[in-house]
């Protein structure tokens, strides 16, 4: 479906008629439906409820949005899309924010709010709601795909306009007008999930001191509490896209699933990270991301065996700024597309299979192999049959550190014990 955005130029006062909201069922956006409802002339609600693998019954969640007053519940089954054009693209880029995120909000919330601009054009809403708080990076991410696909669309964002400030108040809020939440004062955390990862915010994790409380996680098992033996799992991949486990084909979503399997059962993919969020804050948020770990660690390693130096290191340096524009909710934006179309050059050859080991919260590649591999061991190999010439490496060493012997005959150089090579003109 092809979006042709308009114009702006909507009087940011005019009446709302029709508001389509982002709709989880979860504490914020459970008590939105009411709550703009009563500012914002008893507007018609449409809930827009996308599946990325979250993990709940949706149809408990449809009917829930109807049951705190929206007159409808889009609910849209985006899990093959998501893995496919969002997680596996992030994948072949190599994009992790701040070393360790592997930004599994970060890549929801473009592919939602498309989705939810698709159904406020088909329903002919007037506005576009969500339930990010003011302090947070998912403002950002759905409003600038909100702008970039229906720039006239007015944005209603509760948590910037109401007097609600924290859980307990959003609690206290759903209580006095009988929402349903599934949060409670002793389970306070903020919690996003979808099939690439489940994020862990508030509670005690505010104190940066304190450690995560075991009964927080909800995918993994304590690193230490996995089996005691090592499990081997073997990843095809094509054209750096992952394929087939254990030589049996699968879609994105079951391959994913079943990587989520494995790393699970042995704490594979936490991560415990103070970030900085895009709109100036640090934040503390805990993460698993079990299967996306050990595509990670596959992926990374099958491209050491393919990629040649240069291209390989100027990937690296591409991948922190794709994960910036991703963290940034610049998914859509013309530098993140035109960086995806290097990677995709870059991923011509990465194809082969990549085994990992699974022990005790590591993912730890132990074999590569591919028919498109730069490595020969003909060349690398200490031992009888070299096809190495040793006697190459002088002539190659000299090119090499020309500029450095023509500055020292040049200039003179100051050893570190302040003894000066003298200048001459002649070695």
């Amino acid at each position: 479906m092809k979006i042709a955005a308009r114009e702006e130029g909507v009087d940011p006062n005019v009446s709302v008629k029709k508001v389509v909201l982002a709709y989880s069922g979860g504490l914020d956006t459970s008590i939105i439906i009411p709550w703009i409802k009563q500012n914002y002339g008893w507007a018609e609600i449409v809930g827009y409820c996308g599946d990325v693998g979250q993990g709940e019954d949706l149809e408990v969640v449809r009917r829930k949005a109807l049951a705190t007053g929206a007159s409808e519940c889009v609910v849209e089954d985006l899990r093959e899309s998501f893995v496919r054009d969002y997680c596996f693209e992030a994948l072949k880029a190599g994009a992790v924010y701040e070393d360790s995120y592997l930004l599994g909000t970060s890549l929801a919330r473009p592919i939602l709010a498309l989705g939810q601009v698709r159904a406020a054009l088909a329903c002919g809403a007037d506005a576009l709601a969500h339930g990010a708080t003011g302090k947070g990076n998912d403002q950002v991410r759905f409003e600038a795909t909100y702008a970039t696909f229906a720039p006239h669309l007015k944005v209603i964002a509760p948590w910037r306009e109401w007097n609600i400030r924290s859980r307990e108040d959003a609690l206290a809020y759903a209580a006095a007008h009988h929402v349903p939440v599934d949060q409670t004062p002793k389970d306070i955390f903020s919690r996003d999930g979808n099939l690439w990862h489940l994020s862990h915010e508030g509670g005690n994790l505010e104190d940066v001191w304190d450690a995560p409380r075991a009964e927080m996680f909800k995918l993994t098992v304590q690193p230490q509490d996995g089996p005691d033996g090592a499990e081997e799992i073997e990843i095809a991949f094509e054209q750096g896209v992952p394929v087939a486990i254990e030589g049996q084909k699968m879609g994105p979503v079951a391959l994913l699933e079943t990587l989520n399997a494995a790393g699970a059962r042995h704490g594979v993919g936490r991560v415990d990270l103070v970030e900085n969020r895009l709109v100036g804050i640090k934040s503390r948020g805990v993460y698993e991301t079990p299967g996306g770990t050990i595509l990670y660690a596959a992926h990374r390693e099958l491209e050491r065996l393919v990629l040649d130096r240069a291209t390989m290191h100027f990937k690296q340096q591409v991948a922190l700024r794709y994960a910036e524009l991703v963290y940034d909710g610049l998914w859509f934006s013309p530098l993140r597309e035109a960086l995806a179309r290097f990677v995709d050059s870059t991923q011509r050859n990465v194809t082969g299979d990549v085994r990992v080991r699974l022990f005790k919260g590591h993912a730890t590649p132990v074999g590569r192999r591919s028919p498109r591999s730069l490595y020969r061991q003909d060349l690398a190999t200490f031992g009888e049959g070299m096809s190495y010439d040793h006697k190459d490496a002088e002539g190659f060493i000299r090119l090499f550190s020309l500029p450095e012997r023509v500055r020292a005959l040049t200039h003179g150089v100051d050893l570190p014990e302040g003894v000066s090579v003298p200048v001459s003109s002649r070695e």
